[in-house]
């Protein structure tokens, strides 16, 4: 049986600023995640944009003259607007040219699991496809699969646009139905009084790795770019304060819009947390990891605290360069964790205060009605009654006050 050979990609990578050697290693990886091959790279200097095709005439005819004899997908490692897409298409002799929120989107539509994730994905589709449907009937013909025409598929495209506004109604209903159900999920947690800690961050820092060695969960881990796409909750104890520990998906540079809007109740449900775990890699480009998500949560109007973690520290020679306020870890091997978990509950301090409790047994039955509002680290017994060790939520406070030991 011959295997099936994967789509190859040649990048057009403009060059409009200092982080293009950045945004290209991302593009290089996405390719990856898509399941494509990466063929190389022409680079192009912008002082001003071409409104037919971003870039000049001159690279195009290179580029063209590179490319005659291969079988390649174009990535521009940009957006394009639907006719410089057609464009540089038919200068390229009808090659097919994909732009850097389409193929974001391909990977989104491969690795959403859940139902919502998937109607979620299928919403920012529609939605970018939708201003391009004009001519695009023809190409996507020639397709014949690939990147940009998973999700809502081929035939749904070539569908007139009116049924296509129905069908993007139809998911925001459905979507508003479900985000219904989530905020009722999230109040049952607040009246439960268990907080909520989100993990976020850039993709592919280790957030479902430390999700897995935190709570003992066996979520899907792999070293590629939105590799965990659904958001997914787990909980786990500290000091024997239970908690419940949230993974999102990871944030990138010039995360398409679309994107966002489409995730942001996803992502609102999650960041709406009682504090907020920004994981990094310190081995990478920390910097604009860090920058990448404290502005894109900074757009989502987020206002929770947070603790900077760096991840993968077990990789750096030197620590000492890292955010001085950072807690330095290894989900791979549980490095630091410890401190990890005793900044959480400082900055959570407000929140709890520990105490140790005496219970005479004459008092057991009133105490028993107190037992939901606290939890218990350890607890020995004498003659006159139980000592107990407690982390008590600083509303029920008052409840504990004739138990407290002076």
């Amino acid at each position: 049986m011959i295997e099936k050979q994967s789509e190859i990609v040649y990048i057009i990578q403009p060059i409009t600023d200092s982080r293009y050697k950045i945004l290209h290693e991302e593009a290089v990886a996405l390719i990856e995640s898509a399941g494509a091959s990466y063929a190389g790279t022409i680079y192009q200097n912008i002082r001003e944009i071409n409104p037919a095709t971003y870039i000049g005439e001159g690279k195009l005819a290179e580029l063209r003259e590179r490319l005659s004899d291969l079988d390649v997908t174009v990535l521009f490692n940009g957006d394009l607007s639907p006719s410089q897409t057609l464009n540089i298409s038919a200068a390229l002799d009808g090659k097919k040219v994909i732009d850097r929120t389409t193929l974001i989107l391909d990977i989104f539509a491969m690795r959403a699991e859940s139902s919502e994730g998937k109607l979620q994905v299928e919403l920012a589709q529609l939605k970018y496809l939708y201003p391009r449907l004009k001519g695009k009937g023809e190409a996507l013909s020639r397709l014949g699969g690939g990147i940009g025409t998973r999700g809502p598929g081929e035939s749904q495209l070539e569908t007139d646009r009116r049924h296509i506004r129905r069908r993007i109604h139809t998911l925001e209903q459905r979507l508003l139905e479900t985000e219904k159900r989530r905020k009722m999920q999230s109040d049952r947690r607040k009246k439960d009084k268990v907080k909520t800690i989100a993990l976020v961050g850039y993709t592919n820092t280790g957030k479902s790795t430390l999700l897995n060695a935190l709570t003992g969960a066996n979520v899907f881990v792999k070293n590629a770019l939105f590799a965990t796409l659904d958001p997914t909750a787990r909980g786990f104890e500290i000091d024997g304060v239970p908690f419940l520990l949230v993974d999102t998906v990871g944030f990138l540079q010039d995360l398409p819009h679309s994107l966002i809007e489409a995730f942001r109740s996803t992502l609102e449900s999650a960041l709406n947390c009682d504090l907020a775990l920004i994981v990094c890699d310190a081995g990478g480009e920390y910097e604009t990891q860090l920058n990448t998500t404290l502005t894109t949560l900074s757009e989502m109007n987020f206002s929770s605290p947070y603790l900077i973690v760096m991840n993968k520290c077990d990789t750096c020679a030197d620590v000492s360069a890292l955010p001085k306020d950072c807690v330095c870890i290894s989900a791979k091997n549980g490095q630091g964790f410890e401190r990890l978990k005793s900044e959480i509950m400082k900055k959570l301090s407000e929140e709890f205060i520990y105490a140790t409790l005496f219970v005479p047994f004459s008092e057991a039955g009133e105490w028993s009605a107190l037992r939901p509002y606290y939890f218990e680290k350890s607890v020995s017994y004498s003659d006159d009654g139980s000592e107990i060790s407690a982390v008590i939520p600083k509303i029920y406070a008052e409840y504990f006050r004739k138990f407290i030991k002076k």
